[in-house]
This record gives C-alpha cells, sequence and structure tokens, in this order.
C-alpha cells in the first residue's frame, strides 16, 4: 500500500506578521501527518484509543532548512524508522508542495500504553496494528 503525503496550507493564525508559520506549528503538523497516516492503514487513532492503547510522544525534534508561509501549500512526507512493538519512531519531512523545497526535517518518538499507562507489546496486545505498522517500517 502506498502511503499518500498530508497536504496541507498553513491557517493565517499560524502565522507571525511577516506571514511566515510559526515555529510551534511545525510540531501540530506532525501530529496531523501521523493520524493522516494511521487513518490510511486502517486504523484511526480512534480505533486505536477504543482498542485501549494509547501513543503517547516522548521525544520531538524539529529542525529548520526554510520558511513556510500563509497560502503556500505544504507536503508532508512520513516514515516510520523504528518499531519494535513497544517503541516507534517516526521521521518527518516538510516540503514546499508546488517548489519541492525542502522546508524541515523532524521526528518523533513514541511508545505504546494501555488505559492504566503502562508499556504494552503490541504483537501481543494487538497484533493487526502491529503487523500494519510492521509493513511501513522503513528498511
Amino acid at each position: 500500500m502506498q502511503i499518500k503525503p498530508y497536504i496541507r496550507k498553513p491557517f493565517y493564525y499560524e502565522t507571525d506578521q511577516m506571514q511566515v508559520v510559526h515555529h510551534s506549528n511545525y510540531i501540530r503538523w506532525f501530529e496531523e501527518a501521523r493520524l493522516y497516516f494511521l487513518d490510511q492503514i486502517g486504523f484511526p487513532y480512534e480505533k486505536i484509543e477504543e482498542m485501549g492503547i494509547l501513543i503517547p510522544v516522548l521525544s520531538v525534534t524539529s529542525n529548520f532548512h526554510e520558511f513556510a508561509k500563509y497560502g503556500e501549500e505544504v507536503r508532508i512526507e512520513i516514515a516510520i524508522t523504528h518499531f519494535n512493538g513497544v517503541r516507534m519512531n517516526i521521521d518527518y519531512n516538510i516540503y514546499n508542495n508546488k517548489t519541492n523545497k525542502l522546508i524541515n526535517t523532524g521526528s518523533s518518538s513514541h511508545c505504546f500504553l494501555d488505559k492504566e499507562y503502562k508499556v504494552v507489546r503490541l504483537k501481543k496486545y494487538l497484533p493487526d496494528l502491529y503487523e500494519a505498522l510492521l509493513k511501513h517500517l522503513k528498511k
């Protein structure tokens, strides 16, 4: 299954007086792209939570290469770079969708918890989600 990149235009409120996207929004965009990815693999986050799984963010990085500006469409591509059923790392590349210029690179790390905030092993607890994520692990 080919994963589609997440595409969006910055909202005006996400910018400063120069119409440049404020740095805090890139972290939100990572999350939006991550949720879009989960939708595409058949596991919307609501469904994951209904099955008793939480996926908290453990760490996040964001590196700026260019400015994203109001009115310019961006494309966010993600790749799972580490996944062992207990922890997962995701890399993000944000591009200007028209010029293809790289705007931002980042990463986030996550773990899988149950509703009591105890670490779970997806392979045992939720094997369908485990297999779906494993299929998209970047080799």
